[in-house]
C-alpha cells in the first residue's frame, strides 16, 4: 500500500473552481452522476500543485490514494509534465 505524504481537507469548493473536463471524462463511468455532481461542488487545497482545486481533479491525480470521511490522502509525488 502506498504511504501518504499528506492528509488534505475536503472543503465547499468557492465560487472560481471548476474541474477540468478531463477530470470529469475520466470519472464518468466509475461514479454516478449524482455522486460527480456533487464531487463538483467540492475542493481541495493541492499540496502538490499548491492551489486550490476542484476534487474531480484531485480523484484523477495519479498522487491520489483515497478519500476517508472528508480526508484526502496524498502521496505528495510531484507531477510529471
Amino acid at each position: 500500500m502506498a504511504d501518504e505524504k499528506y492528509l488534505v481537507d475536503v472543503i465547499k469548493a468557492p465560487e472560481g473552481v471548476k474541474a477540468s473536463s478531463e477530470a470529469l471524462s475520466s470519472l464518468r463511468g466509475v461514479v454516478s452522476r449524482k455522486m460527480l455532481s456533487s464531487m463538483q461542488k467540492e475542493a481541495v487545497n493541492c499540496p502538490v500543485m499548491g492551489r486550490m482545486v476542484a476534487f474531480p481533479d484531485c480523484m484523477a491525480c495519479p498522487n491520489f490514494i483515497r478519500r476517508i470521511k472528508g480526508k484526502v490522502y496524498c502521496k505528495g509525488e510531484p507531477l510529471k509534465g
